[in-house]
């Protein structure tokens, strides 16, 4: 693999991950959560990851297997297998993260004048490196699924990468604001967020050494469809969950509709 080609995915990933010290500076430098603009791009974010993932990465995943396998039987049942696969990995990360140290729950920049937030999240700074980690396992998919899809196709991982970024935005909102009640330094509470975004850029290298050794085209398919399923899941019980929550449920399908569209003509252009 050519190494202009990895460290392309590799920048990806990074923009990715440090978009959390964008919502951590939104967070210390806004008065008020534009409600209406994060409901539209979570939506929009979700309408990208859901329409490559299901048009464009799972059957990209299934005709690779098809011809290593030989078999479309056997390609197709391991292209779907593979796809459930990476939404049970998720699914399972969620459900072993609490959702008390959860960075995905939607947090608002108002919140960091609520008192009772503070004693609330005073909790999160005594953890530690325990939160740190549990961050750290809940971005890990998203960094691998970023790496792996500009590996593959650098037109695909673009897209992706700008709407795990998005993604990312009110995540740096909600780790920055518990932090800053539970220290009441700012700088440190940018930190503490912007860091977490690294998790998935190590995630993306670890993933990347890790495969390596092993690295085939049918590993590569498999985790391919995985990756389809991983986003499909985040976009599912995410970010449209929080995109309701910052908005209303118009706004929320308008974004979707408006992601969908962007990455349908992007796919097109690429013909």
């Amino acid at each position: 693999m050519e190494t202009a080609t990895v460290l392309i995915a590799f920048g990806l990933t990074l923009f990715a991950g440090l978009a959390t010290g964008v919502g951590s500076a939104i967070a210390f430098f806004s008065r008020r959560t534009n409600t209406r603009f994060l409901s539209i791009s979570l939506g929009f974010s979700a309408g990208v990851m859901i329409y490559v993932s299901l048009v464009e990465i799972f059957f990209k995943a299934k005709d690779s297997l098809v011809e290593d396998l030989g078999s479309v039987r056997a390609g197709t049942w391991v292209t779907v297998l593979s796809f459930f696969l990476g939404m049970l990995t998720i699914a399972l990360i969620d459900k072993l993260v609490p959702s008390f140290e959860n960075p995905h729950e939607a947090r608002k920049v108002e919140e960091m004048g609520s008192k009772a937030e503070a004693r609330r999240f005073r909790k999160l700074y005594r953890m530690g490196l325990l939160t740190a980690l549990a961050i750290g396992i809940h971005n890990f998919p998203e960094g691998l699924a970023t790496f792996a899809s500009a590996l593959k196709d650098v037109s695909i991982g673009i897209p992706i990468a700008v709407a795990i970024a998005i993604h990312n935005i009110p995540e740096g909102i909600a780790v920055s604001v518990p932090i800053f009640y539970a220290t009441g330094n700012r700088k440190k509470a940018f930190i503490y967020s912007f860091l977490s975004g690294l998790s998935e850029p190590v995630g993306a290298l670890l993933g990347y050494f890790i495969l390596m050794f092993f690295f085939s085209d049918i590993v590569f398919g498999i985790l391919f469809a995985s990756v389809a399923g991983i986003m499909v899941f985040i976009s599912l019980d995410e970010l449209l969950p929080t995109a309701r929550e910052f908005g209303n449920h118009h706004l929320s399908i308008y974004g979707l509709i408006a992601g969908m569209a962007v990455m349908a003509v992007s796919l097109l252009l690429f013909i």
